[in-house]
């Protein structure tokens, strides 16, 4: 198996000692993205639901560097300062993925980096490649 860090210009730079994503051929990794705009390196404004937009926006974007698409998501995680936020997220969410929508875990956490309001990993699968 090989690894093979991902890196776009579509996304923002990783902020910390990792990479975009890792794709091992026939799965691949998105690290956790927050609102960062990928321009500025800075959280977009607009609260949870334009955070959601740009977290999301961000992982097309990797995923895109791979040559898959949302409709190659079999998992993904979603951390949210505020669980009150659920159903504010959840109408952003069902935009963006397909049917059916891959396996998902949302939770609440004490807090996140650069004080985003959401934070979305993923993992994608090439259909037809061994795993």
């Amino acid at each position: 198996m090989t690894l093979r860090a991902v890196s776009t210009g579509g996304a923002p730079d990783a902020i910390g000692p990792y990479s975009q994503a890792i794709d091992i051929g026939s799965l691949v990794f998105v690290a956790g993205q927050v609102g960062l705009d990928p321009s500025s390196g800075e959280l977009v404004g607009g609260g949870v639901d334009a955070q959601t937009e740009r977290a999301l926006r961000n992982i097309v974007a990797i995923l895109d560097a791979c040559g898959l698409g949302m409709a190659d998501v079999v998992k993904t995680t979603v951390l949210l300062a505020d669980i009150g936020d659920f159903a504010a997220v959840n109408a952003v969410y069902a935009r963006f993925v397909s049917d059916p929508p891959p396996a998902r875990a949302t939770y609440a956490v004490a807090a996140l980096p650069r004080g985003a309001l959401i934070e979305i990993e993923a993992i994608a699968a090439r259909l037809g490649s061994v795993v």
